[in-house]
């Protein structure tokens, strides 16, 4: 924070930010670290706040019936509960040590405390005309929160509860499992879609203008930023003004492809999943209800085309990271200077990957497929990734390689969950197990 270094992937721009403004009011080189660490306090002392006027917001629905007359012993329970769960959460170990140490969970759960206070916010003034500004606010922290950490996220099937709740007063346990379905979507959505969404489309625009165009890097990053801010701000008036059905949910269409949220994975498959979901999708706008009314209205597709745009309005605090990459600092971790690196640094690819939900364990073997006399192992589908091409010459025109990433391997014995899947640590696996293990016939 105090130089804007670009540190461990994903990166966290907007805790660089506000780190880095804290740092301005010391002189001191030594006093940086007790400047950030008094951050860390005040946005913990914060969060404590913000939660307890999100207990008092509760209690007082359960026991005060009439908020003009509240007697003595309703406002003992209400401010009490408040007070002891706010303090209890203060002097927890994980909270309070994250309060006293120069890290992104404190500011995080200052996010998370806010977002949740801003939805009981809206939930006080729902029925009110100019009610939804508090949902358009909520979408802004939460971009803004993912340049902190993505651990914000999980708020939304909370909020996602409370707005099901306000406007269904009649809610039952099948809409309350659809409405954690619906949230379960919308995490998805962000952090599967517009986050690496944005970088894998400005990818192909930066592709099509530099390769296909011989222009210079970062062009079609720029065309694509415009594109993205017009197209966005078109449908946001088509919705406003409601004047015709068809262009309101073409250009809603165009800003979800746009935005790259239904590109899920990589090459021609994710091209292939996002036309099935935009497909699905404009299926479901032009469809209508029993009454002859369309399943989506105007006011609620404004109000999720505004949230989006504030959403990446926040997100665009990871221009920083680009910006101070390509200023060489000396912690420079993945130089991200161009959209390329920038996705592989979101999406945190010098970790690898891990089996965490179906996967071979530590003693599979590979795959072998038979070549005439030999044996080959199988290869899953292969990922490729662009480099700027190292000139030879300043008369040269820019240009992206494509290089080959990394091979992954098919696993001929698979299971649900595996938790031991290294075989560089088997023999760990076994002393730790008291593992015995016999020899098991199998068709590689």
């Amino acid at each position: 924070g105090y130089k804007l270094e670009v540190g461990h992937p994903p990166g966290a721009p907007f805790f660089m930010l506000t780190a880095n403004f804290f740092t301005q009011f010391v002189s001191d080189p030594s006093l940086v670290a007790r400047m950030v660490n008094y951050m860390s306090a005040l946005m913990s002392a914060a969060c404590i706040m913000f939660l307890f006027w999100s207990i008092t917001h509760l209690v007082k629905k359960l026991v005060v019936s009439d908020e003009k007359k509240i007697t003595a012993g309703q406002f003992v329970i209400v401010i009490g509960s408040g007070l002891v769960g706010a303090l209890v959460y203060t002097f927890s170990d994980t909270f309070w040590f994250s309060a006293v140490e120069s890290e992104v969970y404190a500011y995080s759960s200052l996010f998370t405390a806010v977002v949740f206070w801003l939805i009981l916010k809206w939930e006080g003034v729902a029925d009110q005309p100019h009610s939804d500004r508090w949902i358009i606010l909520i979408a802004y922290l939460t971009g803004l929160s993912i340049g902190v950490h993505s651990l914000n996220l999980l708020c939304l099937p909370a909020i996602v509860l409370i707005y099901y709740y306000k406007k269904n007063p009649t809610a039952n346990l099948k809409g309350s499992l659809l409405a954690l379905t619906v949230s379960a979507v919308l995490v998805a959505a962000v952090l599967y879609g517009v986050v690496p969404g944005v970088v894998k489309v400005g990818g192909w625009f930066e592709l099509l203008f530099v390769n296909g165009m011989n222009m210079p890097f970062n062009t079609g990053v720029i065309v694509y930023i415009i594109m993205l801010m017009v197209i966005i701000i078109w449908s946001v008036y088509e919705s406003y003004t409601d004047r015709s059905r068809k262009r309101m949910n073409l250009s809603f269409l165009i800003t979800v492809a746009i935005l790259g949220i239904p590109f899920y994975g990589y090459g021609v498959s994710s091209v292939i999943i996002g036309l099935l979901i935009l497909g699905g999708l404009s299926i479901y706008l032009f469809s209508k209800n029993s009454n002859n009314t369309y399943r989506i209205n105007a006011r609620t597709m404004n109000t999720a085309l505004l949230s989006i745009l504030m959403m990446i309005v926040g997100y665009s605090s990871y221009a920083l990271i680009m910006i101070r990459s390509t200023a060489n600092p000396p912690m420079d971790q993945n130089s991200p200077e161009d959209v390329f690196t920038l996705g592989e640094y979101l999406g945190r690819e010098q970790y690898g990957t891990r089996p965490l939900f179906y996967g071979q364990t530590y003693s599979s073997r590979v795959t072998l497929d038979v070549k005439g006399d030999y044996c080959e192992p199988r290869q899953k589908e292969e990922k490729t990734k662009y480099i700027r091409k190292v000139k030879q010459s300043p008369e040269e025109k820019d240009k992206y390689l494509e290089i080959h990433a990394r091979t992954d391997y098919e696993y001929a014995q698979n299971m649900l969950f595996p938790r031991m899947y290294s075989s560089s640590y088997a023999d760990e696996y076994k002393q730790w197990m008291d593992i015995k293990g016999h020899n098991v016939p199998y068709n590689q």
